[in-house]
C-alpha cells in the first residue's frame, strides 16, 4: 500500500476524534482554487487567537480493542492501515513546506500493544523533532495502559497530549468497553497533570527546565452513547478540571458508525445536547460557575431551549435585577450578555463616572439579553414586567428557532461505515 493510500484510510478514521478543533468543511474543488474536501487537514487555535492548521491522522486504524462506539474497533470490517514513524515525519513536513499546516495531530488506534503503539508515536515525534528539527505545533494521543515513561517522553516533545476517557462512568466503560480499564485513562491523566504543574514550579527556580506539554492535555467524552444524565456529564468534566489540572473537554455527540445491541438506537447526534455541553463547560472555565449551580435534583439535564446561562439567570431571578454602576466584576458575569471582556470594560469605564443605557453598547454588551437582568442609574428599560414567566417567553420568542441546532461536521450518509 503506498502513503497517499495510507493517508486516505487514516486521515478518514481519525476524523471522529475531536478532542483536537476541526474545520468540518466538505467544500469540493469545481475548478476553482484549492480543496478542502478531502479528510485530514483540521484546525485548532493558539493561546494568541491565531487559528491554526494541522494534519490529523492516526498513526493506525488497526487496534486490539473493540469497544462498541468506535468506527476502528477489531470487529469492523473496514480498510486498515499502518503508518512507519518516518512516513509521518515526511508527510507533516512535505504539508508544511508546502504551507498547508502547522503543525501535526497523531492520534491512533492500539495495534499489538499499548506499549508498543506508545514506542511508536514517540519515535515519530522524536524524528520531527530531533532529526528534521520541526518546531511546529504538536499534538500527540497518549495510549491507555502504556508506561508512563513512555507517556512523559512523549511529553517532553510534543506541544499537547489528549487521553480520551471516551465514557462518564465506569459502569459505561465495563458496557462499551470492556477491554479498557478506567485507571489506564485516569492514572496517565493524573501523571500528566502533576508534571505540568511541577514544570512551572520548577520554571521559577531554574531557567533551563525542559518543556512538558507546554499547551496542556485535553480529553474526549462521548455524549449520548450511554444514559447518564448532563449533571453527571458535567460534574465529572469539572472534577477533571479541579483534579487532573487538565487544559480542555471535548464532548462529541454519538454517532452510530455500527449497529450493536449496547448501543441506543438515535435517528441522529445529540448534536444540541453536544452543543449545550460546551455552554456550560465554557461557564466552568470562564465564568466561575460551578457544576451544582446549572443542575437541580428536579432538572439533572440542561435545558435545551435556552443557554445554560440565561437557564440559571432566570432561575435565579430572586438574585437580579443587578444595578450596572455598582455590581462587582463577579457579579456583572452572571448577567446574560454580559462576558468577562465587557464586565472588564464597564468595571473600566464607571471608573470615569455614572453608565447610562446608552453607554453600554458601546463597550460590548449585549443588552438584548441582558436588558431584562440589570438597571442602570436605578431605571428598568426591559419593557416588560420582571416575571420569569414574562422574561422567559420573551426571550424565546426573540431567539426563534435559530439557536436550537448545531450543525454537523459529517453527513449523517458518512455516519453509516458498516
Amino acid at each position: 500500500m503506498d502513503i497517499e493510500e495510507k493517508l486516505a484510510i487514516l486521515a478518514d478514521s481519525a476524523k471522529y476524534d475531536v478532542s483536537c478543533s476541526s474545520s468540518g468543511s466538505n467544500r469540493k474543488n469545481k475548478g476553482g482554487i484549492g480543496n478542502s474536501a478531502p479528510s485530514g487537514i483540521c484546525h485548532s487555535w493558539s493561546d494568541d487567537g491565531r487559528c491554526i492548521s494541522l494534519l490529523k491522522i492516526l498513526f493506525t486504524n488497526e487496534c486490539i480493542y473493540d469497544c462498541a462506539y468506535c468506527v476502528n474497533r477489531a470487529s469492523n470490517d473496514r480498510p486498515r492501515a499502518t503508518f512507519t514513524p518516518d512516513e509521518v515525519a515526511r508527510l507533516t513536513l512535505g504539508f508544511y513546506k508546502r504551507n498547508y499546516i502547522e503543525g501535526l495531530f497523531l492520534s491512533s488506534g492500539i495495534k499489538n500493544s499499548p506499549d508498543y503503539t506508545m514506542e511508536l508515536i514517540y519515535k515519530t515525534l522524536y524524528l520531527l523533532r530531533e532529526e528534521y528539527n520541526f518546531n511546529g505545533y504538536i499534538h500527540a494521543k497518549a495510549i491507555p495502559g502504556s508506561t508512563l515513561q513512555l507517556v512523559n517522553k512523549v511529553g517532553l516533545l510534543a506541544d499537547r497530549i489528549s487521553v480520551n476517557i471516551e465514557l462518564p462512568s465506569r459502569t459505561s466503560l465495563d458496557k462499551l468497553a470492556p477491554q479498557k480499564k478506567a485507571e489506564d485513562i485516569l492514572k496517565p491523566m493524573k501523571n500528566i497533570g502533576d508534571k505540568i504543574v511541577a514544570r512551572k514550579e520548577n520554571k521559577q527556580k531554574f531557567r533551563n527546565t525542559p518543556k512538558y506539554v507546554p499547551a496542556g492535555h485535553s480529553t474526549q467524552l462521548i455524549v449520548g452513547a450511554t444514559p447518564e444524565n448532563d449533571n453527571k456529564i458535567v460534574n465529572l468534566a469539572a472534577s477533571l478540571y479541579n483534579n487532573f489540572n487538565l487544559k480542555r473537554v471535548y464532548y462529541s455527540a454519538f454517532m452510530p458508525v455500527k449497529s450493536d445491541a449496547r448501543l441506543p438506537a438515535l435517528n441522529k447526534p445529540p448534536l444540541l445536547r453536544e452543543h449545550r455541553l460546551y455552554q456550560a463547560d465554557w461557564l466552568l472555565r470562564f465564568y466561575d460557575f460551578s457544576a451544582q449551580e446549572l443542575f437541580t435534583e428536579d432538572q439533572p439535564n440542561l435545558d435545551y431551549r435556552l443557554d445554560p446561562k440565561l437557564n440559571w439567570a432566570l432561575n435565579n431571578l430572586h438574585k437580579f435585577p443587578i444595578e450596572i454602576n455598582k455590581a462587582s466584576y463577579e457579579e456583572l458575569l452572571r448577567v446574560p450578555g454580559i462576558g468577562p471582556r465587557s464586565a472588564g470594560r464597564i468595571v473600566a469605564a464607571r471608573r470615569e463616572g455614572s453608565l447610562s443605557y446608552l453607554n453600554l453598547p458601546k463597550i460590548g454588551m449585549v443588552l438584548k439579553r441582558a436588558k431584562y437582568f440589570i438597571t442602570c442609574q436605578g431605571k428598568y428599560q426591559a419593557g416588560i414586567p420582571f416575571q420569569e414567566e414574562i422574561i422567559e417567553d420573551r426571550v424565546i420568542k426573540e431567539m426563534g428557532k435559530k439557536d436550537l441546532h448545531q450543525t454537523s461536521l459529517f453527513s449523517l450518509g458518512e455516519l453509516d461505515d458498516g
